[in-house]
């Protein structure tokens, strides 16, 4: 299927809806295509807490803030068992996970936020990738979602915790985005830090 009828299926899909392997959770642009973005069952294709690279040279190739696939396979040349892991993973007959880059992640907090707590304000959200673009969060939006499976403590839910990104920080070769789950702050911390990943695929 192509990126334009791919992006045509998904917009009538519900946030949440089974589909591809995995759950809808929005759409994406990259490099001007449209495509839907699909969470991996937790229960196959979520990672416990690891290092995003036990190096901390820069990894080229691994800048996008859109293109979490090319960041992953930039990643798993470089020596990333995190990476390596997504993009091994085979879930109901898909083989193309990878980890979501900054902009995929904030996709997925904002339509599948599993909590009531307010939101991290500080010029976090912002999001020119998403369609419809993202705009900086306020303490009310986004809401906990109204998918069951994915509000806190339900089988698919994003715990409240620390998520990587597959997405570098571009002035600090030593680190890489991540986002949490339980206000949606968006900041960059050291690449040997332990965090938890969910695979992504579109």
């Amino acid at each position: 299927m192509n990126a334009v009828a791919a992006a045509e299926k998904s917009a009538v899909l519900m946030i949440g809806a089974a589909f591809g392997g995995g759950f809808y959770a929005g759409q994406i642009l990259v490099n001007g295509q449209a495509f839907g973005l699909i969470v991996a069952p937790k229960a196959e294709g979520e990672h416990k807490d690891s290092p995003w690279n036990k190096s901390t040279k820069m990894v080229e190739g691994a800048q996008s803030f859109f293109d979490g696939r090319a960041n992953t396979e930039a990643m798993a040349a470089a020596g990333s068992a995190l990476a390596k892991w997504a993009l091994d993973l085979r879930i109901a007959g898909q083989n193309d996970w990878y980890l979501p880059s900054r902009d995929e992640l904030e996709i997925c907090y904002r339509n599948l936020k599993p909590t009531i707590d307010e939101n991290w304000v500080h010029r976090h959200g912002e999001n020119p990738s998403s369609m419809p673009v993202g705009y900086p969060y306020t303490e009310k939006h986004p809401l906990q979602t109204e998918v069951e499976a994915f509000q806190d403590g339900q089988p698919e839910a994003f715990d409240e915790v620390w998520y990587w990104s597959s997405t570098q920080h571009a002035s600090d070769a030593g680190c890489a985005w991540y986002q949490d789950f339980n206000d949606g702050r968006q900041t960059n911390v050291h690449k040997g830090s332990g965090s938890r990943a969910r695979a992504v695929r579109r």
